[in-house]
């Protein structure tokens, strides 16, 4: 397989690794409530880009590294709000 078509399939697998979290976080942004969320799954995603990253910088895999950098970055984002909105917005509770 030459170089050009790998390095085509692996940009894409990491875009789309990268963007996949983007509606989830736009959700639970939106909604102010990540109940629905799981908590031992996100935290498992954290720790595996984390891993990648390690990975990465061990093996000097720069593409590796970036990639899953990035991924860890919003999955760490969706793991925060799940912290924070566990319940909900308790600010909009309040009006209510």
């Amino acid at each position: 397989m030459s170089d050009v078509i790998a390095n085509i399939f692996g940009s894409a697998a990491a875009v789309c690794s990268v963007t996949s979290f983007a509606p989830q976080a736009i959700k639970i942004w939106k909604e102010r409530d990540a109940s629905s969320v799981s908590l031992k799954t996100y935290s498992l995603t954290v720790t595996c880009f984390a891993l990648w990253v390690v990975y990465g910088v061990m093996t000097q895999a720069w593409p590796v590294t970036a990639a899953n950098s990035c991924a860890l970055v919003m999955a760490a984002c969706v793991l925060a709000m799940k912290w924070r909105f566990r319940d909900g917005d308790p600010e909009a509770k309040e009006g209510t």
